[in-house]
């Protein structure tokens, strides 16, 4: 299993939340491929506008992508 990181590569919780805001389309995917979460990853490139939105939600109230990561 894959070592469990903070959202976005480490990053802090600012430049992650505007990241997400502006790539989060492309850059959720590869944190859940980095997590070993194919089935997310899947789910997210191609629902992008609904994981936007729950990512969006879990990265401010947990700091971290929770659901399917």
């Amino acid at each position: 299993m894959a070592k469990r990181q903070k959202a976005y590569f480490g990053l802090n919780f600012i430049v992650t939340l505007i990241l997400h805001i502006f790539l989060g389309w492309i850059l959720a995917p590869i944190v859940r491929i980095q997590r070993e979460q194919w089935l997310g990853a899947i789910l997210s490139f191609f629902g992008f506008f609904i994981f936007f939105w729950i990512d969006l939600v879990t990265i401010i109230m947990h700091k971290d992508l929770t659901v399917m990561a």
